[in-house]
């Protein structure tokens, strides 16, 4: 088992910046890829990056790159998703996934999740 806890959500002004942690504790991660979706209301929820644990191996959706960057600290067993210039649209609930994903995209390839952390951007 892996126990996920997501941090960092609040409210901030349209081009501010956010970082996210998720603080990972249970087995060992090593095998793990970890993954940062988020779902906005009434959406589906949708892929922003993800990492390999073990290698530090990144994957980003397209409409991410260059504003967001994902992160781990495998001495603290933490993952970050530091966000910038950020959007009214990028408003939602922002997860933390962890599995042994092939297809970093799909949730259903991520078997642990977090509660979520909002993110709410005013324009």
């Amino acid at each position: 088992q892996v126990q996920l806890v997501e941090s960092g959500g609040g409210l901030v002004q349209a081009g501010g910046h956010l970082r996210l942690s998720c603080a990972a504790s249970g087995r060992t991660l090593t095998s793990y890829s970890m993954g940062w979706f988020r779902q906005a209301a009434g959406k589906e929820r949708e892929f922003l990056a993800a990492i390999k644990w073990s290698v530090g191996t990144t994957y980003y959706a397209e409409s991410m790159k260059g504003r967001f960057t994902i992160l781990r600290d495998s001495a603290k067993n933490m993952v970050y998703l530091q966000m910038s210039y950020l959007k009214p649209e990028d408003t939602a609930v922002y997860y933390c996934a962890a599995g042994n994903a092939n297809r970093w995209t799909e949730t259903n390839e991520y078997n642990y999740w977090g509660q979520g952390t909002q993110v709410t951007v005013s324009s």
